[in-house]
């Protein structure tokens, strides 16, 4: 495993960050989550490849993914040896004082531990004052029940305005940042992965494999989550004829390397200045193929030609107004 700074901080982060939004009781959210049992069984493979990054939100699987992460960290890994991140927005109050308040200790209740490593607001709150916002993540740290705060999905000049404000109040500023953005979505490379470098903000994008159409030559799988994810359908079906063209791009080059399609998916993101991707998995072994990305060396000519098919998308991720109370699922297919 290899390891890197989170941000301007002290904290090293693998760079390999596990997706804890497959974990927590199906049905609440989505129909192929694990149970507790299967959760620390992926946990625990992560942890003994190296793997001390894990990504959850308050709002995943109502809140039983942070329950089951933290049981699974609990009972295989000592607290300090671990970067845990959580995500606060998608509740009563958004990013108010009082919400983000409310929500952290929720969140560090049920992941039963007394700090957050990585605390990220999952998305911008158009209803809550900047500065209240970044005001109360300030507190957080300041109190220590926070090491580091992030942000997620966002238009680049709301995250430009929150981390210029923090700095002119001389407040604790973002240090990573989880956005949307992949070989099939790369809108984030015009304004807010520039900002994000500018900045000296890590990147830990979501979706890195695109819900596996990164990591298979068929766009879709006989699997329960490829046939019952609404979220993924409606985030790259719509577009498949264009994405599958790079998809299949990705495959010859997989086959050049002897590699796999996932792995040259993450070499690229690593290419592209990317910190730690994030990896949701359903089975350990994904862990494993994982991994194997960090024997890959892409050379210019293989990111040209993986990228050369790439045409602009509509936004997907950063949001134009705050959805209605209790939408979580932004991007599902409602068709």
């Amino acid at each position: 495993m290899e390891y890197a700074q989170l941000g301007q901080t002290n904290i090293q982060v693998s760079k390999i960050c596990a997706g804890a939004m497959s974990f927590g009781q199906a049905g609440t959210m989505h129909d192929w989550t694990l149970d507790a049992f299967e959760t620390e069984q992926v946990v625990k493979h992560a942890l003994d490849l190296g793997i001390n990054f894990f990504d959850t939100a308050n709002v995943y699987s109502k809140g039983t993914s942070e329950e089951y992460l933290g049981k699974a960290i609990k009972n295989n890994v000592d607290r300090d040896k671990v970067v845990l991140a959580s995500k606060v927005y998608f509740n009563p109050g958004r990013l108010s004082k009082d919400a983000i308040n409310r929500e952290i200790d929720g969140t560090l209740k049920r992941l039963n531990t007394d700090y957050l490593d990585l605390y990220i607001i999952h998305r911008f709150d158009y209803n809550t004052p900047i500065e209240e916002t970044m005001s109360a993540l300030n507190d957080l740290v300041i109190s220590g029940k926070v090491r580091a705060i992030g942000a997620s999905a966002m238009y680049g000049y709301q995250f430009y305005n929150m981390q210029q404000i923090a700095i002119d109040k001389g407040w604790t500023t973002f240090s990573a940042m989880e956005n949307h953005y992949n070989l099939l979505y790369r809108e984030d490379e015009r304004e807010l992965i520039p900002i994000c470098q500018q900045m000296g903000v890590s990147l830990m994008p979501y979706s890195s494999l695109a819900a596996g159409r990164l990591a298979r030559p068929a766009w879709s799988a006989n699997t329960l989550r490829s046939e019952t994810d609404i979220v993924s359908k409606g985030k790259y079906d719509h577009t498949q004829a264009t994405d599958q063209v790079i998809a299949t791009r990705v495959n010859e080059i997989a086959k050049k390397y002897d590699a796999s399609m996932a792995q040259i998916a993450i070499a690229w993101q690593w290419g592209k200045g990317v910190t730690s991707p994030i990896i949701g998995a359903t089975k350990a072994q994904y862990f494993d193929d994982a991994i194997g990305a960090f024997d890959i060396r892409l050379t210019s000519a293989d990111i040209d030609f993986i990228e050369e098919p790439y045409v602009p998308h509509k936004i997907i991720g950063a949001i134009s107004k705050n959805p209605e109370a209790g939408e979580i699922l932004l991007d599902a297919d409602k068709k």
